[in-house]
């Protein structure tokens, strides 16, 4: 048979329905962003633990379980906003509504509705209690390099002698812990599949990764704020489905009233009869 005598599938045709457009900032910014941030922080927690128990010897098994884990989050971030967006972009279409049967709403209900800008702005805000951290870390960071250990027991005899104390000093007074060790432990800690993809003893790797804390610290609220975005493509394929679904049931019903006309039709001579 001839492809081209085949029948192509109609083009479904997207509804899209207008909505009132809010701002990027509203009453409920505040709420949002530290909603986001208690996720943010949830999401962390979990992070941390099952990256613990995925820090193998095998690289092949730890790159593929981190970047695994690392993968999951930022769908869960996108699932978030999108979920986020939609809401927003389905208060819009309503308060359309209202406007087109002349009812008033207030400014307030309209600040709210969907605004590109807000998914972005209301992750940031609720980010920026881990971004300042790992800005101070990204410009205070250097390269760690390995400790001097425990001085061995035989040594301890010449540790009191003044010609060589003072060169094995460091072995018996290890250097305390400073702020920006704090720090660069609680970056790590939220930043822990991409530690364990560097490695901990690549102190290079660890060196550029720290430095570059501040970008994967904001990746979350930048796939928040794009599903936020998509928000509005989520209702337009909500409209489209529901209106094919419409058609279709229309096209069902004109169908079955036809077959029982045909069949009112079919008995009518036998009656006759």
């Amino acid at each position: 048979m001839n492809t081209e005598s085949k029948k192509k599938a109609p083009q479904v045709k997207e509804i899209v329905k207008p909505f009132v457009r809010g701002d990027a900032l509203d009453e409920n910014t505040a709420k949002g962003s530290l909603k986001f941030f208690g996720t943010l922080v949830v999401i962390i927690l979990v992070s941390f633990i099952a990256c613990s128990a995925t820090a193998f010897g095998s690289t092949v098994l730890r790159l593929g379980l981190n970047l695994a884990v690392i993968a999951v989050q930022m769908m869960l971030y996108f699932n978030f906003g999108t979920n986020y967006g939609t809401d927003a972009v389905s208060r819009g279409e309503i308060l359309y509504t209202r406007k087109e049967r002349n009812q008033e709403y207030s400014e307030s209900e309209r600040k709210v509705c969907y605004h590109p800008a807000k998914g972005f702005i209301n992750a940031a805000i609720g980010t920026l209690p881990i971004l300042i951290p790992a800005l101070i870390l990204a410009f205070r960071t250097t390269v760690l390099t390995t400790e001097a250990g425990t001085l061995p027991s035989w040594m301890q005899a010449y540790a009191g002698r003044s010609e060589i104390g003072d060169a094995l000093i460091n072995y018996t007074q290890p250097e305390a812990m400073n702020a920006v060790d704090y720090i660069r432990a609680l970056i790590r800690i939220c930043i822990m599949p991409f530690v364990n993809v560097i490695g901990h003893d690549n102190s290079n790797g660890m060196f550029l990764l720290e430095r570059i804390s501040p970008l994967i610290v904001m990746l979350p609220s930048v796939f928040f704020g794009f599903g936020y975005m998509s928000g509005k493509k989520i209702r337009t394929r909500i409209h489209t489905v529901i209106s094919e679904n419409d058609k279709s049931r229309i096209r069902k019903e004109k169908k079955r009233i036809r077959k029982q006309n045909n069949q009112v039709r079919r008995r009518e001579p036998e009656q006759l009869n």
